[in-house]
């Protein structure tokens, strides 16, 4: 992320990923295009619809926090609002889509709405590209926000065997948990 003029790319669906590979082939500048192999059985609409570099989407609406991921976190922090939705918590889901550029604008517009955000990364804790959203939500937005983390892997090496690297990466269980231990569903005084 910290080489000037390189773009990033991160799809999380079949149809941002055929957009967004377009995207990245017409772009003048060298893109990075990456793919989460536990992404590849996903099936989904590829419609074709038009897309930029940089743009986020909200995935899911909410009111009482933001979650912001890219990829295969996406879909984690989808399954963790339906769970937290019992909980009377209502969380509303960006996807980044691209890492580099960042969609800031879309994000502090939820960030103003709920006044949390938490971002999920399945990359270590020190170093990824959650602290520097973090650090741009805080540069940006301060005056709107109550409670930001991250929710990402510890400072190790991901293990090889897959049901320890299930284990290591933050799905929705551990997603939900976290956002469960900080925020009060609404109406809750």
């Amino acid at each position: 992320m910290g080489v000037p003029g390189l773009k990033i790319v991160g799809a999380s669906n079949p149809g941002d990923a055929k957009a967004l590979l377009k995207a990245a082939i017409r772009d003048d500048n060298p893109v990075l295009f990456f793919e989460h192999k536990r992404l590849y059985t996903l099936e989904g609409e590829v419609n074709g619809a038009p897309s930029r570099l940089g743009e986020a989407a909200v995935v899911r609406e909410g009111r009482d926090i933001t979650v912001v991921s890219a990829m295969k976190g996406v879909h984690d922090c989808v399954a963790a609002a339906d769970m937290l939705a019992g909980d009377g918590i209502d969380v509303e889901v960006v996807d980044l889509r691209t890492l580099r550029p960042l969609d800031l604008e879309t994000v502090l517009a939820s960030v103003a709405k709920t006044n949390r955000v938490a971002v999920v990364e399945e990359g270590p804790l020190t170093g990824g590209w959650a602290g520097e959203m973090l650090a741009l939500i805080a540069e940006h937005g301060l005056g709107e926000l109550d409670d930001a983390w991250r929710i990402a892997t510890p400072d190790t090496p991901i293990p090889y065997s897959p049901p320890l690297e299930d284990a290591h990466l933050p799905g929705p269980e551990r997603i939900a948990a976290e956002v469960r231990s900080r925020v009060r569903p609404a109406g809750d005084g």
